[in-house]
């Protein structure tokens, strides 16, 4: 039976109107055409696909994609997007104690495992240190200039702003050890110096145990800068921070670094392995060895790990030649 258009139009109002009670959007398109899509669902296994007819199907001036058509979601009809799950990297928390945190973020393809043995090392260079070294006024008059440019750096612009100080470093410049930490607490901050709150009171009781002065080994930390609420450095930090103090060991061309706590062992060995898996064997850092444990802030809420830590320093004891007994 022929029906007028306005007959026509009445009845395709009518068609549209079920569809979109039915659950089904229009979207319009850019030659004003509308297509007909399903709105995606809370998950993905509601997901209705448009039609698998290979042309579209048209009811007066109403189109049905087909397959190929883009299936709007609700997010996208209400103008919004869901964020992507942030990147957060495996960190340890503040204090150097090896523990991390999750990773939300899986990789795109599954590496398998890495094999490690008991004897395994973590080798940042197989450099040797570079030129000659310095003498005693020359590595002064180097600290010095590196110092001033410690303290005009702006490069962590958080650190920048909220920091009373930089901490450079203390000790000795000819020192045969160097205690590598983390970064510089409220303390710290304050005095300008690296372990002068309670972990440096530790650190100091450790040094003696070692049968070592605090004042014949050199103290540094990773970053210069204290982090607000001595949260944990992130890698970007590290790495702005990362010439001045691999110029530091330049200069210093230790003979064994002690890295104190994870954050310690990420910066100078570049490792993201626990202090767990990392400690009771020397690795390399240039001409040094460098040798990881627990960060003496980890101690004191954690006094079961000391004898870790001894047992750390009976082995550095060793090969430096120092009686233990």
């Amino acid at each position: 039976m022929n029906q007028s258009p306005q007959e026509l139009l009445v009845g395709a109002k009518q068609i549209v109107e079920h569809l979109e009670r039915s659950g089904l959007r229009l979207l319009p398109k850019p030659n004003d055409q509308w297509s007909l899509a399903w709105p995606l669902a809370n998950t993905m296994s509601n997901v209705v696909s448009a039609s698998s007819t290979s042309t579209p199907v048209s009811i007066g001036q109403i189109q049905i994609a087909d397959s190929s058509a883009v299936i709007a979601s609700k997010e996208a009809r209400q103008g919004t997007t869901t964020p992507a799950s942030p990147n957060l990297d495996r960190l340890p928390v503040h204090g150097g104690d090896g523990d991390q945190r999750d990773r939300i973020s899986a990789p795109a393809s599954p590496k398998p495992p890495i094999e490690r043995t008991a004897s395994a090392s973590v080798s940042v260079s197989t450099e040797s240190w570079n030129g000659k070294s310095l003498s005693l006024p020359d590595r002064e008059a180097v600290f010095n200039t590196l110092k001033e440019q410690v303290a005009a750096c702006r490069k962590c612009e958080a650190l920048a702003c909220s920091r009373k100080q930089t901490v450079f470093g203390v000790g000795a410049l000819q020192a045969k050890v160097v205690f590598f930490g983390e970064a510089p607490g409220a303390d710290e901050d304050r005095q300008g110096e690296p372990f002068v709150g309670a972990a440096g009171q530790l650190l100091n009781k450790i040094i003696l145990a070692a049968k070592m002065k605090r004042e014949e080994v050199y103290i540094l930390n990773s970053l210069k800068c204290r982090p607000p609420g001595n949260r944990t450095p992130v890698d970007e930090e590290i790495a702005n921070c990362r010439p001045f103090f691999q110029q530091q060991l330049e200069v210093l061309r230790p003979e064994y670094i002690v890295c104190l706590g994870a954050v310690a062992a990420r910066a100078v060995l570049q490792s993201t392995d626990s202090v767990g898996r990392l400690r009771g064997r020397f690795h390399r850092y240039r001409d040094a060895q460098v040798l990881v444990t627990y960060h003496p802030a980890y101690l004191l809420r954690n006094e079961s790990a000391k004898r870790f830590v001894w047992e750390d320093m009976q082995f550095l004891m060793k090969a430096m030649g120092i009686p233990i007994a």
